[in-house]
């Protein structure tokens, strides 16, 4: 399949109009919800929060690690996220010659909203709590959606009025294909509309105390009802979900606003220095102090 999808024509033509686009590595947004991502080599393991989006690959392949689950895609699959999840990824096929070519459509829920409503019973998928990310493959129609839509880049004016209508498609096709559940659970009103609520509460307050009780309570759910049903999801526990943006943060804090290791473990909600040691350790391989020497020497070699 992946053979076969590396010389598709769509296939093709997409990486080119990326390689265009994109002339230096790196990521830039070409269009509101709309980014394009180059790289000449494979990268290092890459930590953040995936958002509701739909990735595609037009050449070389990824690795996503979301908990204890590790998903890779290339160019014959897509990658589509319906809530925000700490994630670590890194792009493993790249290089001069044939570099890493992707884009990032990020997904609307009010526009998957009323575009349910619209479908109606038509094509009927029961809501369901699965996990928020998944790999699946990338049919014809879905391909030249996308081409098609990135083909509208050349005029301003078209990519104006006739980019909603492509983007319209795209989410048709995700709704009356295999995805349904899990575009569906971003607005529905069952376990997975409450995962939804649990994950906005956590990532906006994770620097406060995490109470599951109380969490689960406000919810309407019994304790280990939330701990099921958010493992599902997040393929992580809410504390982990928490402990992940917590370090993530402080990460950011330390590298790149001038913070010391003691300060950025106390915005972020750290009461012990040497847990936020440890735990920086577990998730980014190296102590705070040797993460950052390490940053500032590669910065000052890229300068």
């Amino acid at each position: 399949m992946t053979s076969n999808y590396q010389q598709h024509p769509d296939r093709c033509e997409l990486a080119r109009a990326i390689a265009l686009a994109r002339p230096e590595e790196g990521i830039s947004e070409v269009a509101p919800g709309l980014h394009f991502v180059k790289l000449d080599a494979p990268s290092q393991p890459v930590h953040g929060v995936y958002s509701p989006a739909i990735c595609v690959i037009a050449q070389g392949a990824k690795e996503v690690q979301m908990g204890d689950e590790t998903l890779r895609y290339d160019c014959a699959n897509y990658l589509i996220s319906s809530l925000d999840v700490p994630v670590i990824s890194r792009v493993v096929e790249a290089t001069k010659e044939a570099p890493y070519l992707s884009l990032k459509l990020d997904l609307d829920p009010a526009l998957i909203a009323m575009m349910v409503s619209e479908i109606g019973t038509e094509n009927p998928v029961e809501p369901n709590h699965v996990p928020s990310i998944a790999v699946n493959e990338l049919d014809e129609d879905l391909l030249n959606a996308f081409l098609r839509l990135v083909r509208l880049l050349k005029s301003e004016g078209d990519f104006r009025i006739l980019s909603p209508l492509i983007v319209r498609e795209i989410i048709y096709r995700l709704l009356t294909g295999s995805q349904a559940s899990r575009l569906r659970q971003m607005i529905s009103i069952d376990h997975s509309n409450r995962m939804a609520k649990a994950v906005s509460i956590l990532r906006n307050n994770f620097d406060k105390p995490l109470r599951i009780e109380e969490l689960a309570k406000d919810l309407g759910m019994s304790t280990s009802s939330f701990h099921q049903h958010f493992k599902t999801v997040t393929s992580m526990s809410p504390l982990q979900y928490q402990k992940q943006l917590r370090l993530q943060e402080a990460r950011r804090l330390l590298l790149f606003e001038g913070m010391d290791a003691g300060g950025a473990a106390a915005q972020v909600g750290y009461d012990d220095a040497s847990q936020f040691s440890r735990e920086y350790k577990r998730l980014f391989g190296e102590p705070p102090s040797k993460d950052l020497a390490r940053f500032k020497q590669l910065s000052m070699q890229a300068s």
